[in-house]
């Protein structure tokens, strides 16, 4: 007889021992409707999965797993076409259930925070206030993802209430990548903000890009930047490729411009724009 088999016949010698009859593992009637569920969201199948949660929902609301239940609920909704608003009602409803996984509580946040600025450039802008409350969360995770998004808000009075939080990104985060995405959402939202920044936390002078574009004929600044030499690659890389290739069209290769002011540095590098009328200066200091 092999050590395996002996080993096999001792324990059922003890499962008999102790309970009299060998009995089968029983697993609960909410945790197998659940373990089904699961294996259609890990398979996507958002559409067959959704109902299977809704059901779940109505049979078992006093299961622990009804949270994860609500989450994943959540989630399908999220995944089907034209249903963001109930998606979003569903998480921010996770969100205030007492036990809950942390993981899915980040996760959920930020969703909630993706979901609401959708909604509001479909129309809905009071929804900008979900992400703008998050801006004071208790997790820093959140509460940075929050001020990056809200960034991207084209109106300027909703994106400027990013700036304390993403001033606190680069002051005080250490993740060198983090930091160099609130840099450039700064420059977003509030180039000189960021410059301030920069000079506190630094005895030397910073070196600056200065951008100054003026009318042509009246000779009056229509338009000038003050940027951190040091973050003007940083731009770049932001910029999108097909930003770039129409600004080529238009005659202003931006990575050249670039080149030739920091090689000639002290020197103004002019570009007229005769078309606009439009006169444009380029150094560094």
């Amino acid at each position: 007889m092999t050590t395996q088999r002996i080993v096999i016949l001792i324990l059922v010698f003890c499962v008999v021992a102790t309970s009299g009859v060998a009995r089968p593992f029983q697993i609960a009637p909410d945790e197998k409707a659940f373990r089904d569920i699961k294996l259609l969201i890990f398979d996507e199948d958002w559409a067959e999965a959704l109902p299977r949660l809704e059901e779940f929902l109505a049979r078992y609301s006093q299961s622990p797993l009804m949270p994860q239940a609500v989450y994943y609920r959540s989630k399908c909704l999220a995944e089907q076409g034209g249903r963001d608003k109930d998606a979003l009602d569903s998480y921010k409803a996770f969100l205030q259930l007492r036990e809950k996984n942390r993981n899915l509580a980040e996760d959920a946040e930020v969703s909630v925070i993706d979901l609401a600025l959708k909604l509001y450039e479909k129309g809905e802008k009071s929804l900008s206030a979900e992400v703008e409350n998050r801006l004071a969360h208790p997790n820093r995770a959140i509460r940075f993802y929050a001020a990056i998004r809200l960034s991207y808000v084209k109106d300027k009075r909703i994106a400027v209430k990013s700036v304390p939080v993403l001033k606190e990104i680069v002051g005080e985060e250490k993740n060198a990548e983090l930091r160099d995405r609130a840099k450039i959402a700064l420059l977003r939202v509030s180039p000189d903000a960021l410059a301030g920044i920069e000079d506190s936390r630094t005895e030397k002078k910073i070196t600056m890009l200065r951008i100054e574009v003026r009318d042509g004929s009246a000779g009056r600044i229509v338009m000038s930047f003050n940027i951190p030499w040091a973050l003007a690659g940083l731009m770049l890389n932001a910029l999108p490729d097909e930003e770039k290739e129409t600004l080529r069209a238009k005659g202003y290769d931006v990575d050249k411009i670039l080149r030739e002011v920091q090689t000639g540095r002290g020197t103004i590098l002019e570009i007229v724009d005769a078309k606009e009328g439009k006169v444009i200066k380029i150094w560094i200091d």
